[in-house]
């Protein structure tokens, strides 16, 4: 291995996140950023507010882990638990590979949808938009075999032949897209689930099932890591990193490696080839949060999960900034829609990541919890995510974050 590919494998992982994020927001306390100020004085409002709201949506405190399973969640019931094919699996094995196959597609078509677009459900009539309306959008897609290349005998799956033909008019279709309706990213989308596809028929050795190239497969490949039935969390994501690497479209790239959802900043400064750079991984550690409850459900046990970090988003973002823990050196960059590799974009959503550390141990203080009944993952649940949105739809009527960032569709 040569030294520029041990350094972006070096990147490839939740560790490197938190060690980066934190050497972000120790140049922040210093006053050293360029784009940001950081009043910690201000987190005690953040927590607070996450607190009440944990308070209200789980009065027990009964928080479940953050995932994308919550979105399959409508009216206090599962849609996911509903579909007959995963009660029908004869064993544990067979359900985890579908719910693979379901949580991989259903993360990847789950960045940001913007303020306009909505989804009918098919069962209530309701409309949801953002990432409930997108999963409920997947799953229903899921649950038609539009992912599956056996469509009638075997819908729900996801494998690699059906994949490969997705388009944009198809996925439009799946999700409701129409004058007055249209979607964030709908392309990049499409062209995401497409290289998976591509991806999964390539790399047999991680993804091949019986039938087909699957998801699913790496649900097999996992559990042959584990040992002792025993993985830790922040083994899902590195491999998630590295075998899931190819399908991300064109960014940083490091000895032949393609580094993901990395990004460069001028303030973090290395002695080595990965100077500058700053690995942030939001939906591969959504994957990773998501692929935990399969996991588990099929008899291993999932450690380490606090090793996973907070995501950087805008809605845990805006938390921090709509409380003014963030506080934008120039108040105009507010009114400015930003680029997703801009400095004050990565710069906000490092800060992001170490400051949802800072913010766990005041929730946990104030709730009387420790970190093992209480991790991060529900922290998130509770939870910082949903008091993010709360005020920021208590700021702008539209619910929209502090900050505009342009999303291709593949990163928030």
């Amino acid at each position: 291995m040569t030294d520029e590919k041990a350094a972006a494998v070096s990147l490839l992982n939740a560790a490197a996140v938190r060690t980066r994020a934190r050497r972000m927001l120790a140049l922040g306390l210093d006053d050293e950023l360029p784009h940001f100020r950081i009043d910690l004085r201000r987190l005690d409002e953040a927590a607070d507010r996450v607190v009440a709201t944990t308070k209200k949506n789980y009065p027990s405190l009964d928080v479940p882990l953050h995932s994308r399973w919550r979105h399959f969640e409508v009216d206090g019931h599962s849609r996911s638990g509903t579909l007959a094919d995963f009660a029908g699996m004869p064993d544990q094995a067979q359900r985890a590979r579908a719910a693979f196959d379901l949580a991989i597609v259903s993360v990847l078509v789950d960045a940001g949808a913007g303020t306009q677009w909505r989804y009918r459900d098919i069962v209530t009539g309701n409309y949801f938009g953002r990432s409930e309306g997108l999963a409920l959008a997947s799953l229903d897609m899921f649950a038609r075999g539009s992912f599956s290349s056996e469509a009638r005998r075997n819908p729900q799956r996801a494998d690699a032949v059906a994949l490969a033909q997705i388009d944009s008019t198809m996925l439009g279709k799946g999700f409701q897209i129409g004058p007055g309706n249209q979607l964030l990213g709908l392309h990049r989308r499409a062209t995401l689930l497409r290289e998976l596809g591509k991806l999964l028929e390539s790399r047999p050795e991680v993804f091949a099932l019986r039938d087909a190239p699957r998801p699913g497969g790496f649900f097999d490949y996992l559990g042959a890591k584990a040992e002792g039935k025993i993985i830790p969390a922040p083994v899902i994501l590195s491999e998630l990193l590295q075998q899931f690497g190819p399908i991300w479209p064109s960014r940083l790239t490091l000895g032949g490696v393609p580094l993901g959802d990395c990004w460069r900043h001028p303030a973090i400064v290395t002695d080595d080839a990965t100077t500058g750079l700053v690995p942030l991984h939001k939906l591969s550690q959504w994957l990773a949060y998501s692929l935990i409850e399969p996991l588990q459900q099929a008899g291993f046990t999932v450690t380490d999960i606090d090793g996973l970090t907070g995501l950087a988003e805008y809605r845990n973002g805006g938390l921090f900034v709509d409380t003014g823990v963030l506080v934008l050196r120039d108040s105009k960059e507010m009114a400015r829609a930003h680029e997703v590799d801009a400095p004050l974009v990565v710069e906000w959503r490092a800060l992001t990541v170490a400051l949802l550390d800072r913010l766990a141990l005041a929730v946990r203080a104030r709730l009387g919890k420790n970190a093992a009944a209480l991790p991060l993952a529900k922290v998130l649940q509770g939870g910082s995510w949903a008091a993010g949105r709360e005020l920021a739809f208590a700021r702008r009527t539209d619910g929209s974050p502090p900050i505009k960032v342009l999303s291709d569709g593949t990163v928030f």
